[in-house]
């Protein structure tokens, strides 16, 4: 099966991100119940968390924790995107997480709850894991109760197209994703000693706003080789960025110490499924803005079942209470094309990673 790939005249369009717009499932629970309010001496503040690594997923879970009224501090790499989220009402530093400053380390520890999400290094490893001593020895359960990392469904290596919960024996084939199951058991470990709950995300391919099937067609370049290696794959569990929102909100009220969640939707669908999708619904809204279409063979379908997986969330559900926004990549492209507002004057679409 072939994809037509689009192009677009001049006047392209972008999107329109409205701080304002609830990310999360919508909840009248506001606060942790184990972590309502923070004492320092005879002071009470709201929640607090400190999200390690603020990138894709990490800005919008931020955006999310604000609009629910929580005080929300974090690390980026670059003085110019501290500046973007310091916009966002965020406290933001610039940090190096292989050389962790103590005066950051001091500030994270003056948060309720720690939200991991940096990823590992080649021949390296987690780099804060690196510091584990050091954390052990700065950080301390007083204020600090909650701590959750970000990892991947990469971690189950191939599993022939067969469905897996979390009690499938993870086989990681690659070396990232044997550095990210070797973070995951490290994360655990710290927190149980810090006396923390501590909890794993196992997330499927994200995309959200930004970030999608229809940001990759209609960008001008053409993919990437990651990109590409995607498209030989028969199966995908992926997520929206707003359904990680929901299950970060469903674990902080139902805290589980050392458990690990698959954070996926229902619908593992082939890449070449959701790319069909998108291609209508650009069609659908934009049809004035095609100027040519042409037959890109870089969307077709091939390859076989080899690390193929399909991804069970049952236990998401089950134990915090998570009712999807968007149970398929359906409702999730739909949303995205949605919130997408044409500029006539824009010269460009939105240059953006492309999601799963």
């Amino acid at each position: 099966m072939e994809l037509p790939t689009l192009r677009f005249t001049a006047g392209g369009f972008r999107y329109r991100l409205n701080p304002e717009w609830p990310i999360g499932r919508p909840s009248k629970l506001r606060f942790c119940p184990a972590a309502a309010s923070i004492t320092n001496g005879t002071n009470k503040g709201p929640n607090r968390m400190f999200i390690l690594g603020m990138g894709y997923v990490g800005e919008f879970v931020a955006q999310d924790l604000l609009n629910q009224g929580w005080v929300v501090s974090g690390t980026c790499t670059s003085a110019v995107k501290k500046e973007k989220l310091k916009k966002l009402g965020l406290d933001v530093h610039v940090f190096d997480a292989n050389h962790p400053e103590l005066e950051v380390v001091n500030i994270l520890n003056q948060h309720t709850h720690l939200l991991v999400s940096i990823p590992p290094c080649k021949d390296i490893g987690d780099p804060m894991l690196q510091h584990a001593e050091l954390l052990r020895s700065k950080l301390n359960s007083d204020c600090l109760q909650w701590l959750c990392y970000l990892s991947t469904t990469s971690v189950y290596g191939d599993c022939g197209g067969a469905w897996v919960d979390e009690n499938y024996q993870p086989k990681p084939e690659s070396e990232l994703a044997k550095l990210r199951l070797a973070a995951e058991e490290g994360w655990l470990s710290l927190g149980h000693d810090l006396g923390l709950a501590a909890h794993v995300f196992r997330l499927g391919g994200i995309y959200g706003p930004g970030r999608s099937a229809i940001d990759t067609i209609t960008k001008p370049e053409p993919l990437s080789a990651v990109q590409r290696a995607r498209s030989f794959k028969k199966f995908t569990s992926r997520v929206h960025v707003a359904d990680i929102c929901n299950a970060l909100n469903g674990c902080i009220h139902k805290p589980s110490p050392g458990r690990i969640y698959n954070i996926v939707d229902d619908d593992p669908a082939p890449r070449i499924e959701v790319f069909s999708y998108a291609h209508e619904l650009i069609n659908e809204k934009w049809p004035s803005r095609i100027k040519k279409i042409v037959i890109d063979e870089q969307y077709t379908e091939k390859g076989s079942l080899r690390g193929e997986k399909r991804v069970v969330n049952a236990r998401m559900k089950k134990e915090l209470g998570v009712r999807l926004i968007h149970p398929s990549f359906r409702t999730g492209l739909q949303s995205i094309c949605d919130q997408i507002h044409d500029h006539p004057s824009s010269s460009s679409c939105q240059e953006s990673p492309s999601g799963p």
